[in-house]
């Protein structure tokens, strides 16, 4: 969690409950179809540079290591929205990708 922005820490820390079903949301969506970890990070993590939001990158980068992707993956990963997301928000997805990694 020390990775998330500090406005996320404190909604957690004010708004617990709603928090934890949060949390419970995200793993039955995990488990309720044939996607393996890996997967789903990659997935992910594409969808959060299709939003633009840096933080979600950031943090998805992070867990994209923990479940085993390497750098490169994660890289590849962003890159293949290039000709849907356009340059622009590619490449800033892809520097925060990197600042994510230089962190790990």
């Amino acid at each position: 969690m020390s990775d998330f922005p500090r406005s996320y820490r404190k909604f957690k820390d004010e708004h617990q409950d709603i928090y934890e079903a949060y949390e419970q949301l995200g793993e039955a969506t995990a488990c309720c179809g044939p996607l393996d970890g890996k997967t789903r990070e990659l997935v992910k993590l594409g969808m959060s540079a299709a939003i633009g939001s840096k933080g979600s990158v950031q943090s998805h980068t992070h867990r994209a290591l923990e479940h085993g992707i390497s750098p490169a993956e994660i890289e590849h990963t962003i890159i293949l929205g290039v000709t849907t997301l356009g340059f622009p928000k590619t490449m800033a997805a892809l520097s925060w990708a990197k600042q994510a990694l230089d962190q790990a």
